[in-house]
């Protein structure tokens, strides 16, 4: 673990796509606009990576559930907590004629009983009753249960993979990346609060929004520009950038001498005397303590903090913040559409005043959410349009290039052994 004594403050022109020894070559649009590519992407990497489904609080009881849709194979799998309080996942399928058996996306059901034709499984998967089953042609119903799915769980994060024998275990698969990120304290995460939509843009350029900052001064004039951007600090390069094989994480930048505007009241009463060090932070600094003193928050320790933004391979960003942390999630539905899914977790509110600034918070990062997305299309647009073959990207763009790099290395391989190598 590296301690720095004194905080350390912004350091001006970077150079981190030569320190993560990433290439500095224009990065190809193929990957963002070709069926070919799509299909790969499919197969190669959402059909043998670790994909993240939630957090297993979401289903802390007996008989808890919740349903997720994974892209862009199509498939429905159904993660339960049994009787024995072990999680396990399976493909949300009858084994009698394939229909689903259940379609809520959340629950609680001991008992797990298909809508088609009454055909009953425990919490655990096994079948339990066929109606009229001496009319079937002796049926065995030990292995006539759900079907499992490679199910891990990795510091309260649920992850499944689509191949019947994963090539590569989660553990192995996040590697130091899951190793620097482990213990810390998550804070309510039992209470998110959940925006999904579907766009006009393939899956990596909505991603890409997310990981780099230079946009920020651009697309988000009057709402996070001063937050993320400053006089000694014009253009809002980045503190820190590190990769760990197919993952990455960004530090960026924070104004410290960001203040309230004495004109916006509202902003004024939630914030003041918050213990809020942040404009967009959902709980205090104290509350916060543990989880700010993690060595992976935060990493140089810099006294102009804002964020990070910690990339899983292919597909999810946890994002860390002076108020907690929220999650990203881009899935393919098509070249050049996907779905995307965030989630900002938000402690208990202990007074109104909390709640005030709780409301506001959730308030101003939707709108800046719904700022990046509103240029996805208009980016997929002129990717389709063929005009560019080629991205021309800049050393605040480490994580889009890294990504790239990643995601062709992945589609290209074989095995995931190679992939990963």
């Amino acid at each position: 673990m590296n301690e720095i004594s004194r905080p350390a403050g912004f350091k001006g022109k970077t150079a981190f796509t030569k320190s993560c020894s990433v290439p500095l070559d224009p990065i190809p649009l193929a990957p963002y606009r070709t069926q070919d590519f799509f299909e790969r992407t499919r197969d190669r990497i959402f059909g043998r990576s670790w994909l993240m489904m939630g957090r297993a609080e979401e289903i802390p009881e007996y008989g808890d559930y919740v349903v997720r849709r994974i892209q862009p194979q199509g498939v429905s799998t159904l993660i339960l907590r049994g009787k024995d309080g072990k999680v396990r996942a399976f493909y949300n399928s009858c084994s009698h004629r394939g229909s689903e058996v259940t379609t809520a996306d959340t629950g609680n059901r001991k008992r797990i009983v298909c809508p088609y034709h009454n055909w009953m499984y425990s919490a655990g998967g096994e079948l339990l009753n066929i109606p009229d089953e001496e009319s079937f042609f002796d049926v065995d119903k030990k292995n006539c249960g759900l079907t499992p799915m490679s199910f891990d769980i990795w510091e309260g994060w649920m992850f499944i993979n689509l191949q019947k024998e994963p090539e590569v275990s989660l553990q192995d698969f996040l590697g130091e990346f899951g190793a620097r990120l482990t213990g810390l304290n998550y804070v309510a995460v039992q209470t998110p609060v959940t925006v999904v939509a579907d766009l006009d843009a393939n899956w990596k350029v909505v991603a890409d929004a997310f990981i780099e900052s230079y946009h920020i001064p651009a697309i988000h004039p009057k709402t996070i520009a001063s937050t993320f951007s400053s006089d000694e600090n014009r253009f809002a390069r980045l503190l820190d950038a590190r990769v760990y094989g197919p993952h990455r994480t960004v530090s960026m930048y924070g104004n410290p001498k960001l203040a309230l505007d004495p004109a916006n009241k509202v902003e004024v009463l939630a914030y003041r005397n918050s213990g809020a060090e942040s404009l967009i932070a959902a709980g205090t600094s104290d509350a916060m303590s543990e989880f700010l003193s993690h060595p992976a928050v935060n990493p140089t320790r810099s006294n102009t903090w804002s964020m990070d933004v910690n990339h899983v391979f292919p597909n999810t960003q946890i994002d860390f913040g002076p108020g907690g942390f929220w999650v990203h999630q881009f899935w393919p539905l098509s070249p050049n559409t996907s779905r995307y899914e965030v989630k900002f977790y938000v402690p208990e509110a202990a007074n109104v005043r909390q709640r005030l600034q709780q409301e506001l918070y959730v308030s101003r990062v939707v709108e800046v959410v719904l700022e990046d997305l509103s240029n996805v299309a208009r980016t997929q647009r002129g990717i389709d349009s063929g005009g560019k073959s080629h991205m021309q990207l800049q050393d605040s763009e480490v994580g889009i290039r890294h990504s790239t790099l990643q995601v062709i290395k992945w589609a290209e391989a074989q095995t995931v052994a190679e992939a990963m190598a």
